[in-house]
């Protein structure tokens, strides 16, 4: 992800300069549609519509936005009629030489004008170019009043529909109009990303609104794993600041407030407001491999979802499970089925563990495997497990010794054992069933494909470091790699100081795998009575 410093202090936030590419390509697909119409009339006389889209093209490949004016002028005065794809290529040239011709922008507002004028509708690539030309203009309204037409016209708007606006307002220093472009944001259920957090941090920071910080800070643990260098600059410059200093009260709460504070957050939160007062201690330190600050002994939580966002997290699986699965009604009598015999303890990916190092010429979907496993979890670890298999592994095959059957008869019989219907994907069965019994998940499974992208990255990375169990090796007994002891994320403490874990980078390694690398830095801030 593209670190926030590259917004606050570059010329154009990168958002724009992404919606830039978005609109090139767009122009670059449409020329290559265009091309093989064009070949096959090359010895046709063109009409008036189709040599203005030839000759603006044209422009278009080279970047001229002087030529397009002129083939625009000259058309209009010839009383050509333009359509929305003219005007897109004009837009689009204008908003790209905004920045450095001052004649650009003027003209692409005026165009823009006339567009209206003659009832020609603005789609994306219109709004995108529009929207470009209001940060060359340093106008943050008009910018947010281009997302705004966008929903009236119904068009969805998207998270880089309102970088303009956000940008524009941060570097005029208007932090009412940028939390108000927050607002709207959220409202149409786009949910600002670090970058955007990052500008109403800095905004908030400048105006010395303290809750409007701890609002945002919140936002941030929730949202991301780790801050950015930029962000983390950010961050120690509010806690060093004296509006920092004079935030918070000398309010007492009980451990049970405490405790029933954390609970309600999954762990690593309070969102109780500012705790204690004074000044802040800000200090870069790291952590020990069983999660301990070297620099507070603080040990950090281990953070899950609270239960609002387990229950939203199993609704969208669900969902997502019932309109992609070839048979709904399948999975349906699955959640039917779980409601009766569930919770369980511990749900295994059957197939999975049963091929685990089965890689070798005489390997093979290994039954005898798979129940090594569940007897570990079982007398071992206590845990009462559900296997989930494909009915094409329960029938033929591997499936068909005494040995296997034996097996599979005794699950059956014990409710330990949910066969995925033909037709089915079990990974949502294992997946949909680790998160409603809020227990832990026995794979090896990356969990990467196009499958589980869908799930988005709010909670389900979150969910997984907290309850995937892998196998690390399996000669006689199972060995289990749990999950970490401490969660790698932005965490408020019970006395109300904070962790930031400070992001690596590309270079995210597990450091109990990659030990001579070196630790992550953190930050640790408490008020500074602490350190006495």
């Amino acid at each position: 992800m593209p670190i926030a410093s590259e917004v606050l202090e570059g010329d154009l936030p990168l958002r724009v300069n992404y919606l830039q590419l978005e609109t090139k390509k767009r122009a670059a697909t449409d020329n290559t549609n265009h091309e093989s119409k064009r070949c096959v009339q090359k010895k046709k006389k063109f009409t008036p519509d189709s040599e203005l889209r030839f000759k603006l093209e044209s422009c278009s490949k080279v970047g001229d936005v002087t030529g397009a004016l002129d083939i625009y002028d000259s058309s209009k005065d010839q009383g050509v009629k333009l359509s929305q794809y003219h005007y897109n290529v004009l837009l689009y040239l204008c908003s790209s030489a905004a920045l450095g011709v001052i004649l650009a922008l003027d003209r692409g507002l005026e165009i823009y004008e006339r567009m209206k004028l003659e009832g020609i509708s603005a789609n994306e690539a219109a709004f995108t170019s529009i929207a470009r030309l209001a940060v060359a203009k340093r106008d943050g309204d008009l910018a947010f009043s281009l997302v705004k037409e966008m929903t009236t016209s119904g068009i969805t708007p998207k998270l880089r529909s309102y970088g303009p606006a956000l940008y524009t307002y941060f570097k005029s220093n208007r932090v009412d109009k940028a939390f108000e472009v927050d607002d709207h944001m959220r409202s149409f259920g786009v949910q600002p990303e670090e970058m955007e957090l990052q500008i109403l941090l800095e905004l908030s920071l400048k105006a010395g609104q303290e809750q409007r910080v701890y609002s945002v800070l919140h936002r941030l643990r929730r949202s991301v794993r780790e801050v950015s260098p930029s962000t983390a600059t950010t961050i120690e410059r509010w806690f060093s600041s004296d509006a920092a200093s004079s935030s918070g009260s000398d309010k007492k709460y009980d451990d049970e407030d405490v405790r029933r504070a954390l609970a309600a957050q999954g762990g690593g939160g309070l969102e109780l407001g500012w705790i204690g007062s004074g000044r802040w201690s800000v200090k870069r330190t790291a952590l020990d491999a069983s999660g301990v600050c070297e620099s507070c002994r603080h040990k950090m939580a281990a953070v899950d979802l609270n239960a609002e966002e387990t229950n939203r997290f199993a609704e969208n699986l669900a969902a997502l499970a019932c309109e992609k699965e070839r048979d709904a009604n399948s999975f349906k009598e699955f959640q039917e089925w779980m409601a009766e015999h569930g919770p369980f303890d511990a749900i295994v990916d059957g197939a999975n563990v049963a091929l685990f190092n089965q890689n070798f010429s005489a390997g093979g979907f290994s039954f005898s495997q798979l129940n090594s496993v569940v007897t570990e979890l079982s007398n071992q670890h206590g845990k009462s497990p559900l296997v989930i298999l494909h009915k094409r592994r329960v029938t033929g095959g591997p499936a068909a010794s005494p040995q296997s059957q034996e097996l599979l008869k005794q699950w059956t019989a014990a409710n330990a054992l949910y066969t995925a219907a033909t037709g089915s994907n079990d990974d949502w069965y294992w997946l949909y069933a680790a998160v409603t019994c809020k227990c832990l998940l026995v794979s090896n499974d990356e969990m990467r494909d196009h499958l589980f992208q869908m799930l988005g990255n709010d909670l389900f990375p979150r969910w997984k470091e907290r309850h995937q169990v892998k196998l690390r090796a399996l000669s006689y007994n199972p060995f289990f790699d749990m999950p970490p002891p401490y969660s790698t994320v932005i965490q408020e403490c019970e006395n109300g100081s904070w962790h930031f874990p400070i992001s690596r980078g590309n270079d995210e390694d597990d450091e109990a795998e990659e030990p001579h690398k070196q630790p992550r830095s953190w930050l640790c801030i408490r008020r500074d009575e602490e350190t006495k």
